[in-house]
């Protein structure tokens, strides 16, 4: 079980019969807003109320790695396009839809609603 605090932190519970063992994975130090993982649970995206996109990889126990940074605009959600765990989509409040590359976290295509968006 994973989950995130208001202080940014993303905690792991192992939980096996009656017995759990709690870890913390990483402290991005911003609070986490959504927590997505990839269809084959590789990857695990952390967006942050100030719009910053995250990825963790629970199988390497590394760091979150800051994959995409708010700029003029704050991503509200991001989520895994599928099938497969290469791109991801997020929305920025201000009505821009973009595709990433995960792997470095290239910009491949945009697109502007023309509208406001809230989640």
């Amino acid at each position: 079980l994973y989950f995130s605090a208001q202080e940014g932190i993303l905690f792991f519970y192992h939980i096996k019969d009656l017995q759990y063992e709690m870890k913390i994975c990483a402290d991005i130090l911003q609070p986490i807003s959504s927590l997505i993982f990839s269809p084959d649970y590789n990857i695990l995206l952390l967006v942050t109320d100030q719009g910053t996109v995250y990825t963790y990889k629970p199988a390497h126990s590394g760091e979150a790695v800051k994959l995409l940074d708010a700029c003029s605009s704050c991503f509200l959600a991001a989520d895994f396009l599928t099938p497969g765990n290469k791109y991801c989509v997020s929305v920025t409040n201000s009505g821009e839809v973009q595709v990433w590359f995960l792997e470095d976290g290239t910009c491949l295509s945009k697109l502007n609603l023309d509208i406001e968006v809230h989640v």
